[in-house]
């Protein structure tokens, strides 16, 4: 088993874009033979400072490395920032003890500060025992700090970076050029979607990304539509001012232009299209390189932005806009003569994109953890979910005799379908590194018969209405890797929500253990009815008053509480922060939740059962409500020090700290 952890920064988005990519990628190639754990220290260590800390690095890092570093010794010192923020020493603290409890055989970085942290930690001596990867997004590294960083290796994005490490000192053995990480499905798509000839088919397919320049957005969209014989794609992501815009002026002409929000489909965009208008992304940027999809940069900004299109520039493979009148120029001039423009710019593209570059970035990274990896016992002795025993064929199974245990579950969380910050891929490893043995993904999906449900539709803070199919198949694609990785059940689930105008018209309705859709629009009964039928639990989801002002109150099942308690499986005794005792007073089925957001709700109210590690097992334990608990979980990798970790209810039992701190639990044997 190798152990890689790869580090990564709010700092940019080619950072987090590359550290996704290549964790996908390993995933890819080694699914049950790598543990992996993406991290964003700097977001759980800096809390609320995060975002000013951003734009002070930001600024740092690609102006003024020297500004940059003496910061950075600055942050690690002074007293003011550690009675403030507690500076670089809570960095350092939790890098530390992560390295600790993981052990890596590999460590991946993609922002320089963790290289420096590192060199650090391991000053008095200790050997370090892990193979260090500095993954370098930028294309340009003059003036950075990349140079100066330690490394056991740098991996970057083209023979410009390569050379500028060399002259600057570092060893050229140690550079590794692989270009840029992007997704997987460019390297899969890249042979099997064929954009039209301009000479033969003659209809130019265009992609305008609507990230920059928003005011003028609408001159732009009218002047493209002055083109009948151009066809566009407008992106407008989770924006529904944006979304709503852009369809009103696509209905004149529904035949030329269409309208996408927030989409997974950006790489079949990409190489389907012939040019893409967009922001100088660092991640945009590198997935329009490998599609060879020629680029129109709209509002260059200062800073990473122009590194990034300096690398088009050079190839002459894109241009920059700064008017609307000047990205119809150049469309203008790519198209004509049969697109003779878009021809050269395209040829310029052929020998910079790298498709593949995280596969084989990934394969390296697997061969140095292998050098330094050692064999791990078997913990996969248990069936997948899907060999998993059912209550009808409970008797007749040769698992019948499964042990029952003490199992840690949250099932109510929330991912980028909806209004959460983790993907899917992203929250399972999330909950399986933290030694989760069950969790439900329960993203929100809105009544599309009431008026509040329509206009949050237009939000992209729910499912998609036209998507929730493509929600249920990606969750059951990552049941299999949760289980095979993490002995974690993965259930898909939905939370329903009926909002009214006041609290005590309003509703929010969990379906545990859904396998397939069910239509939202049915009213409360029906909707219990269908879970039901499905054989999933039906719960109450916050329906008591919360004290927190993070959300509202969603208080009808609680005022009709006689009508609906013979009816729904559990209550929410306890979510995020709070506990309703009104509930737990009841003596009614309870269950306790994160409603988990984005990480720092990790720190929340959890499920703990004594019962089968299987999903019927589970939804039986929950109906009955027997063998049922809740405990406050807190994590270590939220700046709280290993040594000193505030373990929940309960922590003296083996199988408890077993299941909530893993880690931990092997090193005290």
């Amino acid at each position: 088993m190798k152990k890689i952890l790869i580090l990564t920064a709010a700092l940019g988005e080619g950072e987090d874009v590359a550290a996704w990519n290549l964790r996908d990628a390993i995933e890819h190639l080694a699914p049950e033979d790598a543990r992996l754990e993406v991290l964003d220290l700097l977001d759980s260590s800096y809390g609320r400072f995060h975002d000013l800390l951003r734009h002070t690095f930001l600024a740092a890092l690609n102006r003024a490395p020297k500004l940059w570093h003496g910061l950075y010794q600055l942050l690690g010192s002074t007293q003011f920032m550690e009675g403030q923020l507690d500076g670089l020493t809570r960095l350092r603290n939790s890098l530390r003890d992560v390295l600790r409890s993981m052990s890596p055989d590999a460590v991946v970085t993609t922002c320089p500060i963790y290289s420096f942290l590192i060199e650090e930690i391991y000053r008095d001596g200790r050997t370090r025992d892990f193979t260090l990867i500095s993954l370098i997004t930028d294309v340009i590294v003059h003036d950075s700090p990349w140079p100066r960083t330690p490394g056991d290796f740098y991996a970057v994005a083209n023979d410009n970076v390569a050379e500028a490490l060399a002259l600057a000192g570092v060893p050229r053995e140690k550079i590794e050029i692989f270009g840029f990480p992007v997704q997987l499905p460019l390297a899969r798509l890249e042979k099997k979607i064929t954009r039209p000839d301009l000479a033969k088919q003659g209809r130019p397919r265009i992609l305008y990304l609507i990230n920059s320049g928003r005011k003028k957005a609408p001159k732009i969209l009218d002047a493209l539509l002055e083109h009948p014989e151009w066809d566009v794609t407008v992106g407008v992501g989770r924006e529904p001012e944006l979304e709503a815009m852009a369809r009103a002026r696509a209905s004149t002409a529904p035949e030329r232009m269409e309208v996408v929000g927030y989409t997974r489909r950006m790489p079949q965009l990409l190489l389907g299209h012939h040019v893409v208008i967009s922001r100088a992304e660092a991640g945009t940027v590198q997935e329009a390189v490998a599609a060879r999809c020629p680029m129109i940069v709209y509002k260059l900004n200062s800073g990473p932005e122009e590194g990034n299109f300096s690398f088009l520039r050079e190839a002459n493979a894109g241009v920059a806009a700064e008017k609307p009148r000047q990205v119809i120029d150049w469309l203008e001039r790519a198209f004509r003569d049969q697109g003779r423009l878009l021809s050269l710019w395209q040829k310029n593209l052929e020998p910079l994109g790298k498709p593949d570059a995280a596969i084989h970035l990934a394969r390296f990274v697997l061969k140095k953890a292998a050098e330094l990896s050692s064999p791990v016992p078997n913990l996969h002795a248990l069936p997948a979910p899907e060999e998993a025993v059912t209550t009808a064929s409970r008797k007749n199974s040769k698992l019948r005799h499964l042990p029952k245990k003490l199992l840690l579950c949250d099932l109510h969380t929330h991912t980028t379908w909806s209004d959460g910050k983790l993907s899917v891929p992203e929250i399972v490893d999330f909950y399986g590194q933290r030694g989760f043995d069950c969790l439900c993904i329960t993203d929100h999906l809105c009544d599309p018969k009431r008026l509040l449900g329509k206009l949050v539709n237009l939000t992209g803070l729910v499912i998609p209405p036209g998507e929730i199919e493509a929600y249920f198949e990606e969750i059951e694609r990552e049941k299999k890797r949760a289980w095979a990785k993490y002995d974690m059940l993965l259930m898909t689930g939905v939370e329903f929500n009926k909002d009214g105008y006041t609290a005590k018209t309003s509703t929010h309705l969990l379906g545990v253990d859904l396998h397939e859709p069910i239509d939202p629009s049915l009213d409360i009964k029906g909707l219990i009815s269908e879970i039901h039928l499905q054989g999933g639990l039906a719960i109450a989801s916050h329906p008591h008053e919360m004290k927190s002002e993070w959300g509202k109150n969603t208080l009808y099942l609680w005022e009709h509480v006689d009508e609906y308690a013979p009816l729904i499986d559990a209550w929410e005794v306890a979510n995020r922060d709070d506990i309703f005792n009104p509930v737990g007073l009841k003596k009614l089925p309870f269950i306790a939740s994160s409603d988990f957001h984005k990480p720092k709700h990790i720190q929340s109210w959890k499920t703990v059962l004594y019962c089968e590690k299987e999903a019927s097992a589970i939804k039986h334990c929950i109906r009955v409500n027997r063998d049922v608990s809740l405990t406050l979980y807190r994590d270590h990798r939220f700046g709280l020090d290993a040594h000193n970790l505030e373990l929940p209810a309960l922590a003296n039992d083996p199988e408890v700290l077993e299941y909530q701190e893993p880690d931990l639990a092997a090193k005290r044997g």
